[in-house]
């Protein structure tokens, strides 16, 4: 199981990065999807509870062991003691992270027999996404309003400008 390449680093079992309880404060994010996030159905509450999932996945994945854990299982499904296996730390330390990834929408969890097998679950970062994307979209408009300025071409649209 070795071949990912990942090594301890350096957190020790009681650190773990910044501790297992400092993050996630529990959106009721179940295996398969969100259940019990008491949103009523208000645009206000809606927005409480997505901005609510895209803090809790930001500080789930603000740890670097937890984002190992999410490559490995991006593309495959492995069980918890596959993951732990790469891990220079118990599997209890290891079974926290998980737990933390699992509450914060990121992590899918399936029982096979004994066995709990995990698979990433991208749209749980979809909040984190957008936030990046719109952050990315007004940072390049700041820098064409910049560009435009300081070429005098402000407030020229390209039909002004060709004539």
């Amino acid at each position: 199981m070795g071949g990912y390449g990942l090594v301890d680093t350096g957190a020790g079992e009681g650190a773990l990065g910044g501790g297992i309880g400092t993050g996630v404060s529990g959106t009721g994010v179940s295996g398969t999807g969100v259940s019990g996030t008491g949103v009523s159905g208000s645009p206000q509450e809606a927005a409480a509870a997505a901005e609510q999932a895209t803090d809790d996945a930001l500080k789930a994945i603000a740890e670097p062991r937890r984002r190992a854990i999410l490559r490995l299982v991006a593309d495959d499904e492995l069980a918890a003691g596959e993951i732990a296996a790469v891990f220079d730390v118990t599997r209890t330390a290891v079974s926290q992270h998980l737990t933390v990834l699992k509450n914060a929408g990121l992590l899918t969890e399936r029982r096979e027999g004994t066995r709990r097998l995990y698979r990433a679950r991208p749209e749980g970062l979809d909040g984190l996404r957008e936030f990046l994307n719109d952050m990315w979209a007004a940072s390049l408009d700041a820098a064409r309003q910049i560009v435009e300025a300081e070429r005098g071409l402000s407030d020229v649209g390209p039909s002004a400008q060709a004539g």
